[in-house]
């Protein structure tokens, strides 16, 4: 008991994975780190819980929740870390929080201030893509994001990945971009890789698969070439967009089955 009151005074900075779609799919332990924590904040940009609300979090984990953005986490988390210093103070992610390097950068942050910190798991996009896709995990090369370009800014840099990935035979994950008005969709992802297939002067992948809304009751899985895809209504977010390699006949099967378009 003194052990924990210690631990207690020193403070402490939790982070909490959610998992993939509402207030529901946290763990036991989290949930009992969320209820025992002096402040509880949730992370709002490098991923969204859709199956949710805010109110509905509240309620289920019966504590105030405090929304931080990129502001309160990258440019400026004194007031949290501050906070964890004196007391327990859980971060909210929505997935497992150490697949975003912003998490990690706040983890080292606290170290280095002294405070203690630990990790309580949640439910992964890229396990989940695994499941519901059939891709084999270990056959996953760099994963890459695609964020919406601006009219001076059109980076190439996902393409490159996909690509160098591809000439090793490994699949790429390309998480498509959350902002804080628009998600991108599917078919926004497979037109921008399409233009900058044209603007490296090469072919674009001839099969994605387009994965919406993963760890809910009601996922759509569809696979197919660009020109199929496009066509294909995924419903509201989030999506996030899979290019294989050459399948593995288990694979192949997978997706005939459980992908069609």
């Amino acid at each position: 008991m003194l052990q924990k009151e210690k631990q207690r005074a020193r403070g402490m900075l939790t982070f909490v994975g959610l998992g993939l779609n509402d207030e529901a799919d946290v763990s036991v332990k989290g949930l009992a780190s969320i209820r025992r924590a002096d402040h509880v904040y949730l992370e709002t940009y490098t991923s969204r819980l859709t199956g949710t609300t805010l109110g509905r979090m509240e309620e289920y984990y019966g504590k105030p929740v405090i929304p931080a953005g990129r502001e309160e986490i990258e440019g400026q988390p004194g007031e949290l870390l501050d906070r964890a210093a004196r007391g327990e103070v859980v971060l909210l992610c929505g997935g497992d929080p150490m697949v975003s390097t912003t998490h990690a950068d706040l983890r080292l942050r606290a170290a280095a201030r002294g405070i203690p910190t630990r990790v309580i798991h949640g439910a992964s996009i890229a396990s989940a893509v695994c499941g519901l896709t059939g891709l084999q995990n270990y056959r996953f090369g760099k994963s890459c994001s695609l964020p919406f370009p601006s009219k001076e800014w059109f980076p190439l840099t996902p393409f490159g990945t996909i690509r160098a990935n591809l000439s090793q035979n490994l699949h790429t994950l390309v998480y498509l971009d959350i902002t804080p008005d628009r998600c991108m969709t599917v078919g926004e992802g497979i037109g921008l890789l399409e233009e900058m297939a044209r603007r490296e002067g090469t072919g674009p992948p001839g099969l994605y698969v387009g994965i919406a809304r993963a760890g809910s009751p009601e996922p759509r899985v569809a696979a197919g070439p660009a020109e199929v895809l496009k066509r294909v209504d995924f419903g509201p977010p989030l999506h996030i967009l899979a290019v294989p390699a050459a399948l593995h006949d288990i694979e192949r099967e997978y997706l005939e089955v459980f992908a069609r378009p």
